[in-house]
């Protein structure tokens, strides 16, 4: 049994992004059953120190054609028990959808709450469209429905997005459209308001960019296939090696290392990666080094569960070497 904490405002973030959670897991079925081959989700939920600090829930697609990797991610730790710690709650949804269709693109969202126990917590809003085709239809589409929803809130997320996604090493950006607030507090909103609003917006736009591509586009070519594969093994590298919030979070506990790493697509270009370590500056390159030794001596690598579980413990061994600083 998980223990919630006991701040109203942590209870009612929870409340709304479960209501995310699962509309957003029935739209991809409807996209799915439209599509002739229904996807399934199973539940999967973890613990944290045996729920006394709370837990969380994933959807994972498991079945159907539609997705190359799709996981729905929900967490609530809490401290309420222990006054040493200044840290009170921490409630987030985190979501990554990679469609099989290499003409659509993935999608990244992260909505979480962090407070204190003084009272003070800030919101961590995060969207960005990754394409391995770009379109830019689609992304004017997603620029828009992220400058409508945000307001006057769209440029400062646009920069800090731009910023976070970008990789110096291979000189290019995760993505086409980037929205990142970090530390925020929206004026004269005292409620979930800015939060769910946000993640309803992204969630109906991008279903709709999903099904126009999977519903109404050609079949992909070999070539289209070769894209996405080498796309994602780019997502895999800024995941990896750059993202703050996923190596936090396997730096914090191991209690849930298989949903952290959810975000990583199903194969990578295992030669591809290979070539990055020269232009990976140190010491991250020893990082892909240590990826390298764990994936088999193949060009297409299948990113397992039983591999995950081995990436995050080299990640750990990685950071215990070189401290973040």
């Amino acid at each position: 049994m998980k223990i919630a904490p006991t701040s109203n405002k942590a209870q009612e973030t929870m409340k709304m992004l479960l209501t995310l959670q699962s509309d957003f897991m029935e739209i991809l079925q409807l996209v799915s059953k439209e599509f002739g081959c229904p996807a399934q989700f199973k539940t999967v939920e973890w613990l944290r120190d045996e729920g006394l600090h709370g837990g969380g829930l994933r959807f994972e697609a498991v079945k159907g054609k539609l997705f190359n990797r799709a996981s729905i991610n929900i967490s609530q730790v809490q401290y309420d028990d222990l006054p040493n710690k200044s840290f009170s709650s921490a409630t987030a949804l985190s979501t990554i959808i990679h469609p099989s269709n290499p003409l659509a693109p993935s999608l990244h969202m992260h909505i979480s709450w962090t407070e204190f126990k003084n009272g003070q917590g800030s919101w961590r809003i995060m969207a960005d469209l990754n394409p391995s085709i770009p379109d830019q239809k689609e992304k004017e589409k997603f620029d828009n429905c992220l400058k409508e929803i945000t307001g006057k809130y769209y440029q400062q997320g646009e920069r800090l997005g731009n910023a976070y996604f970008y990789i110096p090493a291979l000189q290019c950006f995760r993505g086409v459209s980037h929205f990142y607030l970090e530390g925020f507090n929206p004026d004269s909103m005292t409620t979930n308001h800015f939060a769910k609003n946000f993640g309803e917006s992204v969630i109906q736009c991008y279903s709709e960019i999903l099904a126009q591509k999977t519903l109404h586009s050609e079949s992909p070519t070999e070539a289209q296939k070769i894209a996405q594969l080498n796309y994602h093994t780019l997502y895999f590298y800024q995941v990896l090696t750059l993202d703050k919030g996923t190596t936090t979070g396997l730096l914090i506990h191991n209690q849930n290392d298989t949903g952290t790493l959810g975000s990583l697509p199903a194969r990578i270009n295992r030669v591809l990666l290979a070539s990055w370590v020269d232009i990976t500056p140190a010491p991250q390159d020893k990082l892909i080094k240590r990826f390298l030794r764990l994936l088999p001596e193949q060009d297409i690598c299948l990113i397992s569960t039983s591999l995950k579980a081995q990436i995050a413990e080299q990640i750990r061994l990685h950071y215990k070497a070189f401290p973040i600083n």
